[in-house]
């Protein structure tokens, strides 16, 4: 809230401008992950300690990209592995025309985002590359992933497909060839002005070089992962399957968006702002495939999940055991992308003033007016950008829970729910600006157009 003792202490402002911006009356919380026991639970369904190893391991000294790509990758391939889940399901009730829909929708903002981290990797030479060029089209005759194409007299290609990932073997099978070569296609789109590929088996018409994507992504030891714990209890509900998938995309994708976040502090720390940008507006991106991850739950079968959740034990007996909170890591990068408020100084090179001056409000009008500094600018519209993308989650995600559980579980499982009650969800997305005095300033600027229209006008 900008206070008239703020407005007096800033004379160029407190002539013209005598406004007031109110605070939403929410009672906000400090966000907290569940229970241990449930949080463990969760992560032993998810077989999340095997996972980890997989995303961590370094393997690629002096790639300093490798510990966000390996685990996007290998978000993507659990997605090709869902691919053939659904495609396979004997249930003659399965939505498999919107499943399709939905899970290329998926592969192909998975594919855009890993195509803007590659664009954006400065160490290319540690790139893992299969130049197979080199080799003058000679390959060997026997158990070769590789294509020699003669573009012309003078050109010869080699192409390398992976023998490891789903996606090559997808593209042969009847159900699933349309989708796959799709999803092909999209790889070659996005992939334009990257100096490599994937590997995959997309066209690649410009002949680059491939990533050793079966050396980044592991997926023969990624799919060894594939049978979930709980199917050894017989439960007999193929949405078991569809729920374990479903959360292990997810959660490579929130470790995607907790190595983006370190890389964004270091980089505002570092001054590196055009850096520092880009990388917000990906992990703006990531927030809204988190969203779409989430959403795949609508597919369900309403009967078979929710005999699933009673066996699983899936139950919210208060909103911090919501699925969501379940899991530490989405917890930490909600407080992550919450905590880049505090770098908001040190991009506009001022201290905050102890006594509650309007220092930081002052310093960004200064650079939306003079735009001198407009990298600047930029960071600061994509932090605000995290903010509204990581809301929208929230918000969505308490729909989401209404629709495919019911509006009890919704509410934590309480009969009733007050003003005072504490909705955490709605806490989060309905909490005040992450960044006030931004709010602030722009709202003065605004304020100050509009007097000098009057003005002009008059």
């Amino acid at each position: 809230m900008i206070s008239s003792e703020m407005q007096n202490r800033s004379p160029r402002l407190s002539n013209k401008l005598q406004i007031s911006i109110p605070t939403p009356q929410v009672r906000v919380t400090e966000l907290s992950a569940a229970s241990d026991s449930t949080c463990s639970a969760y992560e032993n369904y998810l077989r999340l300690p095997e996972l980890k190893k997989l995303w961590s391991s370094k393997e690629f000294p002096g790639w300093e990209a490798e510990s966000v790509l390996k685990p996007a990758f290998m978000g993507l391939e659990i997605t090709f592995r869902f691919i053939s889940t659904v495609l396979s399901d004997p249930r003659p009730y399965a939505n498999r025309r919107e499943w399709k829909r939905r899970l290329e929708a998926l592969a192909n903002s998975e594919i855009e985002v890993i195509a803007l981290l590659c664009g954006d990797v400065e160490t290319r030479g540690a790139i893992p590359i299969l130049d197979l060029t080199s080799s003058d089209g000679v390959v060997a005759r026997e158990n070769s992933s590789a294509e020699v194409w003669k573009m012309s007299s003078e050109t010869t290609v080699v192409n390398r497909v992976s023998e490891t990932s789903l996606l090559p073997r997808l593209a042969t099978w009847h159900k699933s060839e349309e989708i796959a070569k799709k999803i092909l296609y999209s790889i070659e789109r996005e992939m334009q002005g990257i100096p490599f590929t994937f590997g995959l088996g997309e066209p690649n018409l410009a002949g680059k070089p491939s990533l050793n994507y079966d050396l980044i992504c592991k997926p023969a030891e990624l799919h060894a992962l594939k049978k979930c714990p709980s199917d050894y209890l017989d439960l007999q509900n193929l949405e078991n399957q569809t729920l374990y998938a479903t959360h292990q995309i997810l959660e490579s994708w929130i470790c995607v968006s907790k190595q983006i976040l370190e890389r964004i502090l270091l980089e505002i720390d570092d001054r590196s702002f055009e850096n520092a940008s880009s990388d917000c507006w990906i992990l703006e991106k990531v927030w809204k495939l988190l969203k779409e991850i989430e959403d795949l739950h609508l597919l369900m079968d309403p009967d078979d999940f929710l005999r699933l959740k009673n066996r699983l034990s899936i139950k919210a007996v208060s909103e911090s055991d919501f699925f969501c909170f379940r899991s530490r890591e989405l917890v930490e990068i909600t407080k992550f992308s919450k905590d880049l408020k505090h770098k908001v100084p040190t991009i506009l090179d001022v201290e905050v003033d102890p006594k509650g001056g309007p220092r930081i409000q002052e310093a960004a009008m200064k650079l939306y007016r003079r735009k001198g500094e407009f990298v600047k600018i930029h960071l600061l519209q994509a932090m605000q950008a995290v903010e509204m993308a990581v809301k929208s989650f929230y918000f969505s995600y308490k729909q989401l829970v209404t629709i495919v559980m019911g509006s009890l579980e919704a509410m934590g499982n309480r009969a009733f729910v007050n003003a005072d009650s504490g909705d955490l969800l709605g806490q989060i997305y309905l909490e005040p600006t992450y960044f006030p005095s931004l709010d602030a300033a722009k709202t003065f600027l605004d304020d100050f157009w509009g007097h000098e229209r009057v003005r002009y006008s008059s």
